[in-house]
């Protein structure tokens, strides 16, 4: 148990440091690569560039126009269905003080 509540835990094993495979292939770069039971695939992870961010940024903006577009179009086709609703409703008070 630590002696202080603030003293972060010491980790109870070393983590075992395993040497990098000696079979031939160059499995070292890039970094990020797994291997599977069909072979070795590699992911190569970069920094976006400000090219890469502003294709992005589009890519977002496309995606919010489309959705606002859908979403006007949703309110535009129920807004005849609600005005009938209202004008029968105004209708049929109008017919109950009678």
């Amino acid at each position: 148990m630590p002696t202080s509540s603030n003293e972060p835990e010491r980790p109870r094993v070393e983590p075992e440091i395993l040497p990098p495979e000696r079979n031939g292939r160059n499995s070292g770069w890039p970094p990020y690569s797994y291997t599977q039971g069909n072979g070795t695939h590699r992911v190569f992870v970069t920094r976006i560039g400000p090219f890469g961010f502003g294709l992005a940024m589009l890519v977002v903006g496309l995606f919010a126009a489309i959705l606002l577009l859908l979403l006007i179009g949703t309110v535009l086709l129920w807004l005849p269905f609600v005005a009938a609703i209202v004008i029968i409703g105004a209708v049929a008070g109008l017919l109950r003080r009678l």
